[in-house]
């Protein structure tokens, strides 16, 4: 039979005519808009950040204290056998191409081993591994919510949990940590946030931006509100390996006997490598609540960009198994060392209350706004100590948190003391004694 075409196709419209009948234009110009998605995607740090009025005083170089980039000013180099761990996974030619969307089973297997412990046993079908803890996180909220559902989240908080959930149409309620606790949570607050449509608990621990570290028996009344009102976690334990000498951090599923968890973490911070984009889900269900439908649906998330990069992957069972533990050592050392001279510096500056931090890479230091009455808040004071003293600290109100600022501790040592030293002479400058005190 000859072809229509000509090529040996016969092209018949789905309504049976060969050709279909004219429909009307849509438009009779030219709009394209973004999406609600893209319109409802706002970072915080970004919207804060991108409206102040930041330019240094020219005659003091810029101390950046506001990054929460390990890398940035070359101090914290990664350990040379990760270096090599990845060389020799580009040197194999065995992970140029595509790898499952959910990793290589060898590499997850890797993680699986790495993380494993007879609390919370792991397997590589427990690991999904992801661009970066970051996509690690929007998987979760992915797979666990809907539209109209609302999630809880820390206060102060990463601001990513709700630029990633706003922007799928999920409601996001802010429960409180206590600064005066060492940034505990307000149990009672966050179990007073619980309703129908709450559909995920999400606790970072280490904190970021607080620094704060949870002890194993305040995990365990978080867990108790969790399992009370049957509440999956997703466990934000990024920094679960940057803690300071005399505090312990146990993850969550390690504590857990009837709360499923999803643990989100990666390489960037403990191996000081964010740039690589390598982090995972270690899925630690409870009495088989999440099932097999929790598992699939990562695994058809996962297949929107298909995976983490290859040769990433490929150097993970290198780097776990090889990395000294002198490297992690020193890196926390240092952590804490420049932790405490920012607190010991701080605490005596009239006006800053700084809380001391048990891990990760921030400090958070109160400021009592009626000290500065120049100031109308948080991001005011910030503004100014960069155009006075050339120092760039965050605005808690950032992280949805006024009145304080953080501060990266990451930064050399000299550079870390002579912040202090500016921010001290700035405070001097523009502190005032209350009304009250000027009568005694």
């Amino acid at each position: 039979m000859k072809s229509l075409n000509g090529k040996g196709f016969h092209h018949v419209n789905v309504n049976g005519s060969l050709y279909p009948a004219k429909a009307k234009s849509r438009r009779h110009m030219w709009e394209v808009k973004p999406s609600e998605m893209a319109n409802n995607t706002l970072n915080p740090i970004r919207a804060i950040v991108d409206g102040m009025k930041i330019t240094p005083n020219p005659e003091k170089p810029m101390i950046a204290l506001s990054i929460g980039d390990p890398t940035v000013f070359g101090n914290l180099p990664t350990d040379e056998t990760v270096l090599q761990a990845l060389k020799d996974s580009i040197d194999s030619q065995k992970y140029n191409g595509y790898a499952p969307s959910v990793g290589y089973l060898k590499s997850r297997q890797v993680v699986a081993n790495f993380y494993s412990c007879p609390e919370a046993p792991l397997d590589a079908e427990d690991v999904i591994l992801t661009s970066g803890c970051s996509q690690a996180i929007d998987l979760c909220i992915s797979v666990l919510c809907n539209p109209g559902d609302n999630i809880l989240v820390p206060c102060p908080g990463f601001s990513l949990y709700k630029t990633l959930a706003v922007s799928m149409g999920i409601e996001v309620k802010l429960y409180n940590l206590l600064p005066e606790k060492s940034w505990e949570v307000d149990l009672q607050h966050l179990e007073s946030l619980i309703d129908e449509r709450t559909s995920c608990l999400i606790v970072t621990n280490p904190s970021n931006p607080c620094g704060s570290v949870f002890t194993k028996e305040h995990l365990q009344q978080i867990l108790k509100v969790a399992s009370k009102h049957c509440l999956p976690i997703l466990a934000d334990e990024i920094y679960s390996d940057m803690v300071f000498p005399g505090c312990s951090c146990p993850s969550m599923a390690s504590l857990s006997s009837s709360v499923p968890i999803l643990s989100c973490g990666g390489l960037a911070k403990r191996w000081l490598v964010p740039g690589w984009r390598m982090g995972w889900i270690l899925i630690h269900d409870r009495n088989d609540i999440f099932g097999p439908e929790i598992r699939q649906g990562l695994v058809k998330l996962s297949q929107r960009i298909l995976g983490a990069c290859s040769i990433v992957q490929g150097a993970l069972e290198g780097i776990f198994n090889n990395t000294p533990p002198s490297f992690y050592n020193s890196t926390i050392s240092f952590l804490k060392s420049n932790s405490e001279i920012c607190f010991n510096e701080l605490s005596t500056v009239p006006g800053l209350n700084p809380v001391m931090p048990s891990g990760a890479m921030y400090l958070m230091v109160g400021i009592d706004m009626d000290h500065f009455p120049e100031f109308k808040n948080d991001v005011d004071f910030t503004e100014r100590l960069v155009i006075d003293q050339s120092v760039f600290c965050l605005p808690a109100s950032a992280f949805e948190y006024p009145n304080f600022f953080r501060i990266v501790v990451t930064v050399p040592e000299e550079m870390m003391v002579e912040a202090c030293v500016r921010i001290r002479e700035f405070c001097q400058r523009y502190y005032r004694p209350r009304s009250c005190e000027l009568d005694q």
